[in-house]
């Protein structure tokens, strides 16, 4: 048909998936075990009819200030959007308008591609190397912005501060993203390094480590410039991105380090158990410092695995993609889903 000439065509990104199944063990998103704060829960209570009835503050000032005084930041230097896939893909769009392709890993958030092809902006990917890591010599050509997650996904890998510093020294003349989803459970944040270099975007997220992905909060830190561009960008094209409940939850959710560094430190616990579990079965794994284990069985193929927990109502995530058709990624759950998933692949194996 003629008018399809005219229609901007994507391929678009793949969401794990949400099933809905009775007594199912969901080890596939990278969710959070555990319920979101008390505090929250209580929010949650007192909320009444004016939080849907009444439009959201579009400087969404009290999750700004809350994550500025929990990071001791200035409130000109935090961004907040609807997840951190917003974030990003609100960054993608007003930092790399460059002729030169934009560079990020082979192996790393299958976002990141879309966003690239949606918005028309050239890109490379750079390989990692055998054991997954980036190679920072890749990243030392010319560009037109770079992006990583840091700890990668869906490898689990962390790279050291100082890799990061030598990326982002070596490119002072474009934006450089560290997309942190997993850094609060292990690894040094790059978000200290935002003090001496203005062209440094950290990006987080409440979804993982704040057992609030159903809230979708993201956010952005970075010098006052690189945020009021961002700022710019989201005026232009939606002034209320963030609901009212996701502003009063995500502000509450700050308040209680103590929930946060138990509910984070009890996942990287039952975590390191399980490697330990995994190992014995025969699985091969980069050392992870996210809430998910990335694997290969020495002999059994992931896809027959992957297979074989979904007929037992367990729920992994597998990719059909060059270097990783082979891994399963294994959410980190409570320590009985985990106790559940050795004894089927046990059984299995």
């Amino acid at each position: 048909m003629k008018w399809e000439e005219n229609v901007r065509k994507i391929v678009p990104y793949v969401p794990g998936e949400q099933p809905e199944v009775p007594g199912m063990i969901k080890l596939n998103t990278n969710e959070c075990p555990y319920p979101p704060a008390p505090g929250v829960q209580e929010a949650i209570k007192a909320m009444q009819s004016r939080e849907l009835r009444l439009y959201p503050d579009p400087d969404a000032r009290v999750l700004v200030e809350g994550l500025a005084e929990y990071y001791g930041l200035k409130k000109e230097q935090v961004f907040v959007g609807v997840g951190s896939d917003d974030v990003l893909s609100m960054a993608f769009l007003t930092f790399f308008n460059g002729d030169k392709p934009i560079l990020f890993p082979d192996v790393t958030y299958s976002f990141y591609d879309v966003w690239a092809d949606l918005y028309r902006i050239p890109y490379k990917t750079c390989a990692l190397d055998g054991d997954f890591h980036i190679c920072p010599q890749d990243y030392k050509r010319p560009n037109g912005g770079v992006i990583f997650p840091n700890p990668n996904a869906p490898t689990g890998v962390y790279e050291p501060l100082k890799l990061v510093e030598e990326i982002v020294e070596a490119n002072r003349d474009v934006v450089v993203i560290v997309d942190e989803a997993y850094i609060d459970f292990g690894g040094e944040s790059a978000l200290p390094l935002i003090q001496k270099y203005d062209n440094l975007l950290v990006v987080q997220t409440f979804s993982k480590s704040r057992a609030m992905a159903g809230m979708r909060i993201g956010f952005a830190m970075g010098n006052e410039k690189l945020i009021r561009y961002l700022s710019d960008a989201k005026f232009s094209f939606n002034s209320y991105t963030m609901n009212r409940p996701a502003l009063t939850l995500g502000a509450e959710a700050l308040k209680d380090r103590a929930y946060f560094e138990e509910i984070t430190g009890r996942i990287v616990t039952t975590r390191e158990r399980v490697k330990g579990e995994l190992k014995k079965l025969g699985f091969m794994f980069p050392d992870s410092l996210t809430n998910f284990i990335f694997a290969t069985h020495e002999r059994i193929p992931a896809a027959r695995i992957f297979q074989a927990l979904r007929e037992r109502n367990i729920y992994v995530r597998h990719w059909d993609k060059p270097r990783i058709s082979d891994y399963l990624r294994i959410t980190v759950g409570t320590d009985e889903e985990m106790d559940t998933l050795l004894s089927f692949l046990r059984e299995y194996i």
